[in-house]
């Protein structure tokens, strides 16, 4: 019946993710109830803040004011973090760029500030930011300013310029001679909608009652209507050489220069403002308003392009569906042919035995599988390991589910930073319950309730602290790396013991709720009894291990396309918003390890090797290695700028992480799926 229903199930998915994606915009799922649009009046205030520099080539972000940029009047202010953005190394402060909505800079640009002479010491720290490619994060209204560089086609010199987006704008450039300039002039490009008198039909639909007054303005507003609301934030980066800093010195802030002061020489391609010892830099900006026909919901899709169309996610599908048939068909054919036949003929055999007595020979004729029903569920070697492990696979896998389906389902918005990691953290401290049961109950299930009644007690703290605990001290090591190179990226002292309580007070009680259900309830019982001594295991012509790291690639098969669009969001900084696609992925991944982790099980039994525990559930969870093995390759190819040892610890701690999370949460599938299948095979056969 499992076998019958999974086309249907998967036809299904596929028919909700057709309808969520056919003629919708990509960031349309992404506003619920609750999430309104902030609308302006012309004249308004606009405040631009600023994040973390942040770097593709060092993983360390650094805070913005860690070199001598421009400050507010009236100081730098830290905007309210959530815990996912603190996690992050986000730090989202107050910046000098301000403007009006509506209110073009026609005069000149606007003077921000000029700094100090430069130490040697700022000018070094300058010149290293350019050199490791730092970049400043700017964000108007949430949205993240985005630079347009066009680069020519290499086919022909006089092809039209393809236009590439990215977030954000380099510190600054280094010339061909060697030289360090400062990108100290920024052409501010703020894309507004028109909102229509009143509420709109999509507003009305996403606003809650209490917000509603918030989104529609008065009908007397006359011709600017509902007013107008931030769907675009656009930046050009210029280095200008303003001439002598030192006509500056009487000018305040917001004071307009001349036009041809900057303006005119504002070319990215040519530069201007040098970095050098004892000289100081002179800042400033200019903006302009363009009305665009984007509306508020579809004002992400710039961003969310940034990481392909949705053709090769479908391929990646694809290719996961012909793999899980074909498995499917194998494990159909297993039960539907081969066991039934065998149990005919088992059957057969013992109608002979009725008529005719028992016989040596009788029973010498059977083979494979059913010679070794009494050893089928003898204990595996290291019991409690293996419980944990289960324990926390369960928990990691229902952590996974639970925060795709959520983000599927538009709950967290990349307009709410963090949002995706605040999510996971709390589902995996809640999940704790879950993995304390599982554990608990394997355990109780391998000794059939003779363990002694305590025993439940070491499972589950074992469940709660084992993989956590490794996880926390691999963190801890490369937040101290973090903390003593100076990096936003280092998760606060205060936040630290934050996440040890969360730990101590929610997660581990949890998981002795958990623990202590699973103790209470009735053990499965094993079908059949187990002997008292073990039958001898045949030698094997090929090792049976060898089929184990073998299997991890048609788990990995699945995988991989979606693996490199996760890397990229990672390590690359780009928008990962295709959760329609991962959670049906992500489906198809516990459907390939079920299947061929039963494969390899019934195989394993076929050659009368009853130990079974183990490689079912590293049948499925050696999928950690080719992961492990893609985060090598993308190092290598893709990440092939990263530069300093703090960088290649970090890769390789979030690698080596992320690679055994999925082998607990693989291997916990095949362990339950190889379990069952046990289970099936021998119930249906009635043994003296």
């Amino acid at each position: 019946m499992a076998m019958a229903s999974t086309p249907t199930i998967l036809s299904t998915l596929l028919f909700i993710l057709f309808l969520h994606s056919h003629n919708t915009s990509p960031a349309t799922a992404f506003y619920l109830p609750g999430s309104y649009p902030q609308r302006y009046r012309p004249g308004d205030a606009l405040s631009a803040k600023v994040n973390s520099l942040t770097s593709a080539s060092s993983k360390l972000p650094f805070p913005y004011y860690s070199l001598p940029f421009c400050a507010p009047q009236d100081g730098v202010n830290r905007a309210a973090e959530s815990l996912g953005e603190l996690l992050l190394g986000d730090r989202i402060e107050t910046s000098p760029y301000r403007f009006s909505m509506l209110r073009n800079s026609t005069g000149g640009p606007f003077f921000l500030c000029h700094t100090d002479p430069l130490s040697p010491a700022a000018a070094a720290l300058f010149r290293s930011r350019i050199d490791d490619a730092y970049h400043v994060n700017l964000l108007l209204d949430t949205l993240p300013v985005v630079r347009h560089v066009r680069t020519a086609s290499s086919s022909s010199p006089n092809a039209e310029a393809a236009a590439a987006r990215s977030t954000g704008f380099p510190v600054g450039v280094r010339a061909d001679d060697g030289e360090y300039y400062v990108y100290n002039h920024l052409k501010l490009t703020v894309l507004v909608n028109k909102v229509k008198n009143g509420t709109t039909r999509v507003e009305a639909l996403m606003a809650t009652a209490d917000a509603a007054e918030l989104l529609s303005f008065s009908a007397g507003d006359g011709k600017d209507g509902g007013g107008y609301t931030v769907v675009g934030f656009e930046v050009v980066p210029c280095s200008v050489d303003h001439g002598d800093v030192a006509a500056f010195k009487g000018k305040k802030m917001y004071e307009e220069l001349p036009s041809k002061a900057a303006t005119a020489r504002c070319d990215p391609s040519v530069v201007g403002m040098r970095v050098k010892e004892n000289t100081p830099l002179a800042f400033s900006y200019e903006v302009s308003f363009v009305e665009s026909g984007i509306e508020w919901p579809s004002r992400w899709d710039a961003y969310l392009d940034m990481g392909g169309g949705a053709q090769v996610h479908w391929f990646s599908i694809l290719n996961s569906i012909v793999v899980v048939a074909f498995l499917a068909a194998i494990v159909l054919v297993i039960l539907l042919r081969t066991v039934r036949r065998d149990l005919a003929h088992y059957e057969q055999e013992q109608l002979g035995d009725t008529e005719s007595g028992p016989g040596a020979d009788d029973m010498a004729s059977a083979a494979g599988w059913k010679l070794v029903a009494g050893d089928a569920f003898r204990a595996p070697s290291h019991p409690a390991l293996l419980c944990v492990m289960a324990g926390d696979g369960a928990r990691i896998l229902g952590m996974g589910v639970v925060t795709i389906l959520f983000a599927a389902l538009g709950f967290m918005s990349p307009a709410s930073r963090g949002a995706l990691v605040t999510g996971m953290l709390c589902s995996y401290l809640l999940l704790g319950a879950a993995a304390g049961y599982t554990a608990v109950r394997l355990w109780n299930t391998i000794h059939q309730g003779a363990a002694p009644s305590t025993n439940w007690k070491s499972i589950a703290w074992k469940s709660s602290s084992v993989f956590p605990g490794i996880g926390f001290a691999v963190f801890t090591s490369l937040n101290c790396l973090l903390w003593y190179n100076g990096s936003t990226g280092a998760v606060p002292f205060l936040l630290f013991l934050i996440l040890i309580l969360l730990w101590f007070f929610v997660s581990v009680p949890l998981t002795l709720i958990g623990g202590l259900i699973a103790s209470r309830v009735k053990p499965i019982e094993y079908p059949v009894k187990t002997n008292k001594i073990s039958r001898h295991v045949p030698a094997a012509q090929c090792s049976p291990w060898l089929f184990v790291g073998v299997a991890g690639t048609l788990p990995f098969g699945t995988l991989f396309i979606e693996l490199f669009f996760i890397m990229s969001s990672i390590w690359l900084g780009r928008v990962y918003y295709v959760f329609g696609f991962l959670l049906l992925v992500l489906g198809l991944l516990v459907a390939v390890c079920a299947e061929v982790s039963v494969v390899l099980t019934y195989m394993g039994l076929c050659v009368e090797d009853w130990r079974w525990w183990w490689r079912a559930f590293f049948a499925s969870g050696s999928v950690a290695a080719y992961v492990l093995g893609y985060a090598v390759y993308y190092l290598v190819f893709d990440l092939h700028s990263l530069s300093g040892l703090v960088s290649a610890a970090l890769y390789v701690g979030y690698s080596l992480l992320m690679a055994g999370a999925v082998m607990l949460a693989t291997g916990a599938v095949g362990l339950a799926a190889s379990f069952w299948f046990v289970y099936y095979l021998f119930s249906t056969v009635k043994l003296e």
